[in-house]
């Protein structure tokens, strides 16, 4: 299925049934963070009623106990800092928009200002930013974090600046490849959501933060199409699956 889609008065052809890349990473019992255990399927057991077509029943019938901060790919809204329990299913409304990949320099632990000022810039100069409303950090490179436990790993993390700059450029959602834009241990600061959500984070909430997200190698830096799907829980973060579309004129 084919579409024609007009961005900044270009008009681009997307076809929909062919995803460029998923970035999401599924609840398993890997890619994991925050110290806990791995997510668990138990068939629900009624009586002599077994939700399980091995262990005899009809279908199988599971729970699942997992968490959405910790357990794969999310997508979190500012009210994952404030006193209010703020649903990212009910402020949540912008499915589609235009995205920027970029590949910023990750040195001594984080992302700095100056060197995701640089990768900004190249994009400026290539006139990438114009319009854009998500922007998508790939920090880490191959499949690793496919099957990885961040816990105690000290991942990359981004400056404080640059959340504050990206709210002031605009941009309403940002997506990154590790459990969080902060450090593991920052002391409760999280300093990153705060200045992307602003002093007033109530009147940003329906701009996102998706982390754990997995961008595979062959997304390069550049403009393309996003579909952030995120699914229907109230609650602060739930899961979500991010496609990216090539646009072609």
């Amino acid at each position: 299925m084919k579409i024609k889609v007009e961005i900044a008065s270009e008009v681009y052809t997307v076809n929909l049934n062919t995803p460029f890349a998923d970035l999401s990473m599924a609840v398993t019992d890997v890619a994991r963070a925050w110290y806990i255990d791995a997510p668990t399927f138990n068939p629900v057991i009624l009586g002599d009623w077994k939700g399980s077509v091995e262990l005899g029943g009809a279908v199988n019938f599971f729970s699942i106990d997992f968490n959405p901060h910790a357990h794969g790919t999310h997508t979190e809204t500012a009210g994952h800092i404030t006193k209010e329990r703020h649903s990212v299913n009910k402020h949540f409304n912008q499915p589609f928009s235009l995205a920027l990949v970029l590949y910023p320099v990750v040195d001594n632990g984080m992302v700095s200002m100056d060197n995701f000022s640089k990768a900004w810039k190249e994009a400026e100069e290539a006139g990438g930013t114009e319009r854009v409303k998500s922007v998508i950090l790939k920090t880490d490179c191959g499949n690793a974090n496919l099957t990885r436990n961040y816990s105690s790993t000290d991942w990359p993390y981004l400056d404080a600046e640059i959340g504050a700059f990206l709210r002031d450029a605009g941009v309403d959602h940002l997506i990154i490849d590790q459990p969080s834009v902060d450090k593991e241990e920052d002391g409760g600061a999280l300093a990153c959501h705060k200045s992307f959500w602003g002093p007033y984070p109530e009147k940003s909430l329906h701009r996102t933060i998706t982390e754990l997200a997995h961008i595979p190698d062959h997304v390069h830096p550049g403009n393309y199409l996003l579909n952030l799907q995120v699914a229907p829980i109230d609650n602060d973060a739930a899961p979500s699956r991010p496609l990216l579309y090539e646009l072609s004129r």
